[in-house]
């Protein structure tokens, strides 16, 4: 199955010129740093060097030429221009990557919640936003994109008991406004597989959960966009969110976002990523049909309507 239905595949490459692809940017600085990695790394292939080779021009570890390569950390302009100037590039290609260089350190909204957000949460949602395809798998609770105001709440305050007003209105601000992405013209596709407990876990009571559960229905009639359960029987069950997202914007094609209880990592490596996909595939065949999937949903929504009626009555 191809990976723009519901099975995820290697991603096939497509070659696109520099030129074109700086016009597709739209200003997004995660984007433009995936670009100009990709860009470094063509650069140094062309010209036959290793990553031990460049690592002494920049000060640097192997490790640091590859994360840069990969888009993975903030470049340095010294570093930007040392390699230019290593790899003996043209004028003409020097402005293209300063201008890339440019675009990847501009401020994006999200920078704004620095103080309510971690560094990875940050680098997801830039990643979400120029994302051609997310594949998603939840065990506890429902993805962040497809998230109602009130179950967004709900989950914030149970998490963080302790928070105060601002802190729980600005973490839903934010959550809010990451959503955004499903309502632009290009959104990606996304594929979400719910653990069959994230229906029973009620976020925020019984109404929380009708309003939610009704949402996620109603998400799965959208174009584009597809919700699975996974039931208690599956044989094969991650106990750790995974998020797998396939690009075309001219960097790396594929990564993986695992979500720990207090971190998260991102994965790169071919093989690694390999991995994964082959996980979420086998989780993806595990998972109820779109009918049997309804279904649950449906099954919910009756189960907390007469929770509620009980609670009203």
């Amino acid at each position: 199955m191809s990976v723009s239905g519901m099975g995820v595949e290697p991603a096939a490459r497509e070659v696109v010129p520099l030129a074109r692809r700086e016009l597709d940017l739209d200003s997004r600085p995660e984007a433009a740093g995936r670009l100009l990695g990709e860009e470094l790394r063509r650069l140094r292939k062309e010209r036959g060097f290793g990553l031990k080779d460049v690592a002494p021009v920049i000060r640097g570890s192997v490790s640091k030429v590859s994360r840069l390569e990969r888009g993975e950390s903030p470049p340095k302009r010294r570093d930007i221009e040392d390699l230019a100037r290593f790899y003996g590039v043209t004028p003409q290609k020097w402005r293209e990557l300063d201008a890339l260089l440019d675009q990847s350190q501009s401020s994006a909204w999200w920078d704004q919640y620095a103080d309510v957000t971690t560094s990875w949460l940050r680098r997801l949602i830039g990643l979400e936003a120029i994302a051609d395809v997310i594949t998603t798998y939840e065990t506890h609770v429902v993805p962040g994109l497809l998230q109602t105001p009130s179950y967004t709440r709900a989950v914030v305050t149970s998490g963080l008991p302790s928070a105060h007003d601002e802190e729980v209105e600005r973490r839903c601000e934010v959550r809010e406004r990451r959503q955004q992405v499903l309502r632009d013209a290009q959104r990606p596709k996304i594929h979400a597989f719910l653990d069959e407990g994230v229906l029973h876990r009620a976020k925020g009571g019984p109404e929380v959960m009708i309003e939610q559960l009704q949402h996620l229905r109603q998400l799965d009639e959208m174009p584009g966009i597809t919700v699975r359960i996974l039931t208690f029987d599956a044989p094969i069950v991650p106990d750790y969110p995974i998020t797998h997202m396939h690009f075309r914007d001219g960097g790396p094609a594929e990564l993986v976002y695992v979500e720990h209880i207090d971190s998260a990592h991102y994965v790169t490596k071919p093989a690694a990523v390999d991995r994964y996909r082959l996980l979420l595939n086998e989780v993806r065949r595990q998972c109820s049909s779109r009918e049997e999937s309804i279904r649950h949903l449906e099954k919910w929504i009756c189960r907390y309507e007469e929770k509620l009626r009980g609670e009203q009555g």
